[in-house]
């Protein structure tokens, strides 16, 4: 009999059952892919570290969540710098003194300010309602236009004045000549990627992959005294409340006979018409010198049944479905739900680790 069966293998599935064991616990891990991290999985492809679904880069503000990781693996200093590319044209991001100047010819912060206002109150937006809205008042219109509206709309598959205001509010917009992406004090990729971390946290606890949670459900709950679930929340309740959607994304991975492909770890795609949101190039993540490089185009799609589950639509009709489906986990006594998916909610990996450290201190208080 076990403590715990943790289903998932994700990080909060290992940062759980890492600190269940440190406790004594005996844990079951399982996961229904082949292999063991989740998103955070990394494909070692003639040498290179390939994010096999997406590219993952960890930042926190956290000195804890810092040092926590840390005690797994060394990070590198690697700093996020991703370029936009709208028809040709190639621009800093996050949005800053770089990218204005590129734009307007501006040289200082008064002058982007004023041109950035100048266009706001030209939109007549005062309170915004949507995406759209909210974009044009933090950056103007010809920001808009050319670097957030086709991305972001590539990215969701609806009209930006169908999305919600908040997706657009944690975009960093700086006046300083600063291409960090990331505001976070902490930032860096794991030397030898992501796998590391999770190999080194289940170390000694028994996993079992390619093993479906629904499909062997009654045997596997009777083998534990308490279940942590990460799936879909919906899933776990039999959709009884209606399905949550998500977005999905597709990756298509080409091996290229050269040292480098196109000079940056990201490059973002900001026209409507090219049919992918952004390439990655692997090796960037950690300096990689081999002769090949391994490039990644990412596809925004549809979500079904099937497929990955990557970003929540978090509107208001799935915050309802999402909400009943929580009042129902809160009345359970033997399973612990946690994670992105079945918090139905976006998470950076540091707000992963936070989220099931935060579980383990209510568990084990």
């Amino acid at each position: 009999m076990y403590d715990y069966l943790i289903v998932g293998a994700g990080l909060y599935g290992a940062t759980f059952a890492y600190e269940a064991k440190k406790r004594g616990k005996k844990c079951l891990i399982i996961d229904r892919r082949e292999h063991l991290g989740g998103n955070i999985y990394c494909e070692n492809i003639e040498g290179i570290n390939v994010h096999k679904y997406g590219a993952h880069i960890f930042h926190t503000d956290n000195k804890e969540i810092w040092d926590y990781v840390n005690q797994f693996t060394k990070f590198n200093r690697y700093t996020n710098s991703p370029i936009a590319n709208y028809y040709g044209e190639i621009y800093n991001l996050p949005f800053n003194m770089n990218t204005f100047n590129k734009l307007w010819g501006v040289f200082t912060p008064e002058e982007a300010k004023a041109r950035i206002e100048e266009q706001r109150r030209a939109a007549g937006i005062e309170k915004p309602q949507n995406l759209e809205e909210q974009a044009i008042s933090l950056v103007g219109t010809d920001i808009y236009e050319k670097l957030i509206k086709g991305y972001t709309e590539k990215q969701w598959g609806r009209s930006a004045r169908e999305l919600p205001a908040f997706i657009i509010k944690r975009l960093p917009v700086r006046f300083t000549y600063d291409n960090n992406y990331f505001n976070d004090k902490y930032q860096g990729i794991p030397e030898g990627g992501y796998n590391k971390i999770i190999n080194k946290m289940l170390e000694g606890i028994d996993v079992e992959l390619n093993v479906d949670y629904f499909k062997n459900r009654s045997e596997l709950e009777s083998k534990a005294r308490k279940i942590i679930f990460t799936g879909m929340i919906d899933e776990f309740y039999g959709y009884k409340f209606g399905k949550l959607e998500y977005r999905s994304l597709e990756f298509k991975n080409e091996l290229m006979e050269k040292e480098n492909y196109q000079g940056v770890a990201v490059m973002n795609y900001t026209d409507r018409e090219t049919p992918y949101t952004r390439i990655i190039e692997h090796k960037h993540f950690e300096f990689g010198k081999q002769d090949k490089t391994v490039i990644t185009k990412e596809y925004p799609a549809e979500w079904s049944p099937g497929k990955e589950p990557y970003y929540p639509v978090n509107n208001d009709k799935n915050n309802l479905i999402y909400r009943k489906y929580k009042e129902l986990a809160e009345k359970e006594d033997k399973i612990i739900f946690g994670g992105r998916l079945a918090d139905y909610k976006y998470y950076d990996m540091h707000q992963v680790i936070g989220s099931a450290l935060a579980c383990v201190k209510k568990e084990f208080k």
